[in-house]
């Protein structure tokens, strides 16, 4: 090879020279790919959504609190009172279970729970990371209602989560809670209808009971 010459041409056939363009773009398209696959695809707006853990016991929502009417407070009855909404102990179950149904084959984890007084081993649904602080009375006694963050339960065999649960979401709620808001009185009301266009009728309560819901980091980072 002379002095001056392309090495590179006597290396590789011409026709190579067609993928610098590719490589090119591979070079650019890939990484951006892969940063917005970890931004988005690995985020809570598509990775929780629809989340619906097998439960020890089939235990349905849409029968206890849809048919039956059995209020979210009889068996999470810490949530007016303190930051987490308590799941309920085997006596809760075995107030009705130790006559209705008492032989169910559904309910056999029920009743070893209740014999050797271990916990029912339930899967948690909406579990927040640990850096975030979220308090249940906080919400719940100001009018926000179960459904706004959990759907409609009511209606679910098998609970799902039906929102995101990010920090976006909850910052937009804060900024704007109008709409979400009803009386304290109505939290546990699933099929609850606000009076008039909910974000005026928001706006009254939010005056009404002076709700100013924080923005700041502490607010959730504690």
């Amino acid at each position: 090879m002379k002095r001056g010459e392309n090495w590179g041409a006597f290396v590789f056939p011409k026709w190579t020279n067609l993928l610098r363009p590719v490589l090119a773009a591979t070079l650019v398209l890939v990484p951006a790919y892969v940063v917005v696959l970890l931004a988005y695809g690995a985020s809570p707006r598509t990775t929780n959504v629809g989340y619906r853990p097998v439960q020890p016991v089939p235990y349905s929502h849409a029968l206890h609190a849809g048919q039956l009417g059995i209020d979210c407070r009889y068996c999470h009855n810490t949530v007016e009172v303190a930051a987490h909404a308590a799941l309920p102990p085997t006596q809760t179950c075995m107030n009705c279970h130790a006559r209705i149904r008492s032989t169910s084959p559904k309910l056999l984890v029920v009743r070893e729970s209740y014999a050797t007084g271990l916990p029912i081993p339930w899967v948690r649904v909406h579990d927040l990371p640990d850096y975030v602080y979220f308090n249940h009375s906080a919400h719940v006694r100001r009018g926000v209602g179960c459904v706004e963050c959990h759907g409609r339960v009511d209606t679910m065999d098998v609970v799902t989560q039906v929102h995101r649960l990010s920090m976006g979401w909850c910052l937009d709620c804060h900024r704007h809670p109008e709409p979400h808001l009803r009386p304290p009185d109505m939290v546990t009301k699933m099929d609850w209808v606000a009076p008039e266009d909910p974000d005026v009728y928001g706006k009254t309560l939010r005056q009404a009971n002076n709700i100013n819901p924080p923005t700041d980091c502490w607010t959730c980072h504690r």
